[in-house]
């Protein structure tokens, strides 16, 4: 075992603060990385004040992780000391069942061991996350970072890439097609470049005006201010797709009755409350409102290569992790363009 330099959340409302965990000596089939940046998504807010329930103190958050291979196992073939790597949501899955023998680790029916604050089968206790200097990771659960890109940009790919890449893909958007995307934050301006980039006429859906010029930046051909029922009404039965990336209570129903008949809406950012469904907003038009969870292992590669391709990365702001707690609450202010990224030699 070896101490690893990490920062972590004592309770629900205690304030992330240095700390010191153990990380396993590498395996036969493990891959040591030394992480250099780490993205910080909302789940690790949410799983960090124990809003989904089930948090296991002390939490270290973080699965956007991007580093370089420090040491690899006598029986690692896909890494060599120095690669670049990169971690996302999951570090192990049973690999036996249906899901996981289709590349869909993220529904493993006996149960995905996620990056942090899941049991941890190989060395006990639970998981700990990105927000650390290192980490050891099965090569079956590392992927390839391509040196094209902007590294610490990259690392919100890990999650906020795949999360909104997976749905893009499952439902085969594509080129001369309708897309919205509801909200412009780290799930929604990704989910702007990569439908753009995949060829789709993107709409986006926001309550701010403000966020008018950037999206437009992004790739949207459009936007829609969701509060005004004249724009909103425009749209009616006309979008292929819509992807919903916002995480705050918000009703789903006004955005049923602008899809076409047998159009799809996917929920991405799971608000934390009870949705309420207008039935017959899904009836008359055979409409669809479906879910999605990141991507398995090999879409998440096929994620990163796809970017790698057409040079997306994250709109990011680096932060110290000092600057963490701060980082949070700015967050649940949608005062971050639009990913913040740690850089973690100010962990060192």
């Amino acid at each position: 075992m070896k101490t690893t330099a990490a920062f972590a959340a004592h309770s629900a409302t205690s304030p992330l603060v240095s700390y010191s965990i153990d990380r396993r000596d590498p395996g036969p089939l493990d891959v040591q990385i030394e992480i250099l940046f780490c993205g910080v998504c909302h789940s690790d807010l949410h799983t960090v004040r124990n809003e989904w329930g089930g948090a296991n103190y002390p939490v270290v958050p973080g699965h956007e992780i991007v580093g370089r291979v420090t040491q690899v196992g006598a029986e690692v073939k896909k890494f060599k000391e120095g690669d670049l790597a990169g971690v996302g949501c999951m570090v192990d899955s049973c690999r036996t069942c249906r899901n996981c023998q289709e590349n869909l680790e993220q529904f493993c029916e006996n149960g995905a061991t996620f990056t942090y604050n899941g049991p941890d089968k190989k060395s006990g206790g639970f998981t700990c996350g990105g927000y650390s200097t290192s980490i050891v990771v099965d090569e079956a659960f590392v992927l390839h970072i391509s040196d094209k890109l902007d590294l610490a940009a990259t690392a919100p790919l890990l999650c906020a890439g795949i999360t909104t890449y997976s749905p893009l893909r499952h439902w085969k958007v594509g080129k001369g097609q309708k897309v919205g995307v509801v909200g412009l934050g780290g799930l929604g301006h990704m989910g702007v470049k990569l439908a753009n980039a995949m060829g789709a006429n993107v709409i986006l859906f926001t309550t701010s005006p403000g966020k008018t010029k950037d999206a437009l930046r992004l790739g949207a051909k459009d936007v829609v201010v969701s509060k005004n029922q004249d724009e909103m009404k425009k749209h009616e039965n006309s979008f292929d797709f819509i992807l919903d990336t916002v995480s705050a209570k918000h009703d789903v129903n006004a955005y049923l009755p602008l899809l076409k008949r047998d159009g799809t809406m996917t929920l991405v950012g799971a608000p934390p409350d009870l949705l309420s469904i207008a039935a017959f907003d899904l009836i008359f038009q055979r409409h669809q409102l479906a879910g999605s969870l990141i991507g398995g292992i090999r879409e998440t590669q096929e994620m990163l290569d796809f970017c790698a391709e057409h040079g997306i990365v994250s709109d990011i702001e680096m932060i110290p992790i000092q600057k963490i707690n701060e980082a949070y609450e700015r967050m649940l202010k949608s005062d971050v363009k639009y990913r913040f990224v740690i850089d973690m030699k100010s962990l060192k």
